[in-house]
Formats: structure tokens, sequence, C-alpha cells
């Protein structure tokens, strides 16, 4: 997903749809453009470091650090260090597995990165990336 390699460690299905647990390999330069979804987002810097936009504000994440995203707050977070960062995420209720399940590209390693995508795929990985989101109560904003 957008540059970094989700690895769903338990699944909606696994938890009887109460929660999601990911862990985010996010390479220097990753992380996803803004949005929002009507769940609740949890997200723990265990290696490196993020910067994150949420409500009107940008702090850095280093390691041992914990954010709570409520429910419809936009944020976004983005790898500006030059080494990779690793997070732990949880999202409740479960969903988000799905979707990243929808419109990722499997790898065969939670640090391999996907293949670049052209620019024909990129449009198509956008446009199926916009469309399936309000199926999984998320909206992609503009970028700010």
């Amino acid at each position: 997903m957008v540059g970094d390699t989700y690895t769903i460690l338990v699944s909606g299905a696994d938890s009887d749809g109460k929660y999601t647990l990911i862990d985010m390999h996010v390479p220097s330069g990753g992380g996803p453009p803004p949005h929002r979804h009507d769940f609740e987002e949890m997200f723990t810097v265990l290696d490196g470091e993020i910067e994150v936009r949420f409500r009107g504000e940008t702090v850095t994440a280093g390691a041992g650090v914990t954010m709570n995203i409520p429910a419809n707050a936009p944020h976004s977070f983005v790898n500006r260090s030059d080494r990779a960062a690793r997070l732990l995420c949880m999202c409740t209720p479960a969903g988000q597995d799905e979707f990243f399940a929808l419109v990722g590209q499997p790898v065969a390693s939670r640090t391999e990165a996907p293949i670049p995508l052209d620019e024909s795929a990129m449009h198509a990985f956008i446009e199926k990336s916009q469309t399936l989101a309000p199926e999984f109560r998320t909206e992609l904003l503009p970028p700010e």
C-alpha cells in the first residue's frame, strides 16, 4: 500500500470482527495520504520515526510513542527519515484488513517493497482505492 508493506497479524476473521492488528513497514518517504474513517485507529511506533498530521498539528512520533486516532478524524503520516519505520496498528472494529487485501499488492516478506507502479497502474490503484474506500468506511481526502 502506497509503497508501505502491511502484514495482517490478526484479521477481523480471527477476532470475530472486533479488531485487526497490522504490522506496518514504512520505508523512507512512505505513509498514507490524508484520510479519515469511521472506526478507531491506534498505532505504536516500534522502530524509527514518522511525522503525523492530526487535528491540524504535525508531530514527530518516535519509537515507543502511541497515537490514538478517533473515528472520523482526518490524519496522515509520512516517514521523513532516511531509514524505515515500523508501526503496530490496531483498528477497531475490523475491516481495514479487508480493504488492504483488496487494494494492496501481495509481497513475499514483511519488509519487501511492492513493485513500483507505472502511471497506468498507479491510476488504476487510485481509482480502485477511491471506489472501495466508502465500502470500508474510509474517505480519502485531498492533499493538504
